[in-house]
């Protein structure tokens, strides 16, 4: 007998190799997915300007990448004695206006020349909700903690949001038309909205996603853990964010579906070196852990002759 419903995800057509250089943007939830392509040594760059929540933050950072539209004095704004823009991540505040702008725009440029040659691009939304400055006009993506009275708080439409997604799908297939799209919703429950509006937002970005051109990939993260795992013991202690245990389900579905099972064995190789090179032995030093270390070093040599960007020196 099952007590739950589980998700059967088809094979997708296409699939993820190690040659393959993947792109992403979007909430804390493609971060986690991040990690997993970091451990197992995949070619990626993914939230290079933080974390991005809605879709129009994500269309104004491709089109910055696209363009290589760099940052000017006139995208700051000083505050609490940082310079910080509505367009980007705290991690690049700073109290040097002219650091803020060169570490933005080695962002961009290292950004740009990714895409360009990259397969995939993985852009995952976390709210309909935005926030518009009062004074600007704009939809910031974050709002630096400047005072709430400062904007309208509006909710896109599906209508809406489908017309970003489809400007995004616009810029970056024009500048990389050999991109494979693959979109997904983030299953962090934006609580601070409440339940219903939370509830709105995520069926906003559902319809939106979907009403898309068949050319896209859509992977069921928010509905792996809203209805597959179903159970607070799948979150964290805030019953907010997803726990390890979780992460680790949404990722074997995700392998299952959209990584290459040629590569496999490759990932299994380097999971044994991580585990090999993480492991504290109870005898530093002796020849059996010498001899331990130098078997790693000389498999980990032979996977960078085949996969040069490899590195296992952190």
């Amino acid at each position: 007998m099952t007590f739950r419903t589980i998700i059967d995800i088809p094979e997708s057509p296409e699939k993820i190799s190690y040659q393959d250089k993947i792109f992403g943007l979007g909430s804390c939830f493609v971060t986690h997915i991040k990690d997993k392509f970091d451990y197992y040594q995949f070619q990626n760059q993914i939230n290079p300007f933080g974390t991005v929540f809605n879709p129009i933050s994500v269309r104004k950072l491709l089109k910055h990448v696209v363009n290589q539209q760099l940052f000017e004095d006139k995208d700051l704004f000083y505050h609490q004695n940082l310079w910080k823009s509505f367009e980007l991540h705290s991690e690049f505040n700073h109290p040097d206006k002219n650091i803020f702008l060169q570490n933005i725009n080695q962002r961009i440029a290292a950004a740009a020349n990714f895409l360009k040659s990259a397969g995939w691009l993985f852009l995952t939304f976390g709210t309909a909700w935005v926030y518009r400055h009062k004074i600007s006009g704009q939809i910031v993506n974050n709002c630096h903690k400047v005072p709430q009275k400062e904007f309208d708080k509006l909710l896109l439409s599906p209508t809406e949001i489908k017309r970003e997604l489809n400007e995004i799908l616009y810029l970056v297939k024009n500048y990389n038309p050999a991109l494979k799209i693959l979109m997904s919703i983030s299953p962090v429950r934006h609580l601070k909205n409440g339940f219903i509006k939370n509830q709105r937002s995520k069926a906003h970005l559902i319809t939106a996603v979907h009403e898309l051109a068949s050319d896209i990939f859509y992977f069921p993260s928010y509905e792996i853990l809203l209805d597959d795992l179903r159970d607070y013991r799948f979150y964290k202690d805030d019953f907010i964010h997803p726990n390890t245990l979780a992460i680790n389900y949404i990722w074997e579905k995700f392998t299952k579906s959209f990584i290459n099972p040629e590569i496999f064995p490759i990932m299994r190789q380097i999971d044994k070196i991580r585990q090999g090179l993480t492991h504290k032995s109870f005898n530093p030093g002796s020849v059996q852990d010498i001899n331990r270390l130098n078997k790693l070093q000389v498999n980990i040599l032979k996977l960078q002759e085949k996969f040069p960007w490899m590195d296992f020196s952190k």
